[in-house]
């Protein structure tokens, strides 16, 4: 079946949960540079005021998809409807970039080891503020069709301890590219 980017973001739990188990990891290389408009499906999210984002992807200082790790973070943007463009906030050309991570395959022998298909988003290690609650958050990330680098599904925790607290789920879609230097 194909998804498109609103079919995923209107869909339950359940079913995101079967596209989400059937994904693979996206390729590093693919995402570098790039900021993808996001989506996080509870109706609570909308409420919250951060129903939509955007998140970047950049190589850090020795990062590299062929080292097998990179960056990113989160955009503010408006909360308009879905079918209405992500703009940044503040502005286009001087986005509130937050909430940074690291990407990299899963890795079994790690805590955060639950869908080895997919790539983990480590807020832990983003170099977040202490009392930055993003800090908590492991986001997997997978491609939810060989064929479409573009359209991609996040499934997000809360790291509490050792416990992993299931809050939502995200879809993301190439967006723009990204003029972010670290």
């Amino acid at each position: 079946m194909a998804y498109s980017y609103v079919s995923l973001a209107k869909s339950g739990d359940r079913d995101l949960e079967f596209v989400f188990r059937s994904g693979t990891a996206p390729a590093l290389e693919d995402l570098v540079g790039y900021e993808f408009k996001g989506y996080n499906t509870p109706f609570m999210t909308q409420i919250l005021g951060i129903r939509k984002f955007k998140k970047g992807f950049f190589a850090a200082f020795g990062q590299s998809p062929e080292k097998g790790e990179i960056s990113g973070y989160n955009v503010v943007v408006e909360q308009n409807p879905i079918d209405q463009p992500w703009i940044a906030k503040p502005s286009e050309a001087n986005p509130k970039r937050h909430s940074f991570y690291r990407v990299y395959r899963v890795r079994k022998a790690e805590r955060d080891n639950l869908y080895p298909n997919a790539l983990l988003l480590n807020y832990g290690l983003g170099g977040n503020a202490v009392w930055n609650p993003a800090g908590l958050l492991r986001d997997y990330l997978v491609q939810v069709d060989p064929e479409n680098k573009d359209l991609l599904l996040g499934k997000a925790y809360f790291a509490i301890g050792p416990a992993r607290v299931f809050p939502s789920f995200f879809v993301l879609e190439r967006n723009n590219p990204s003029n972010y230097k670290p």
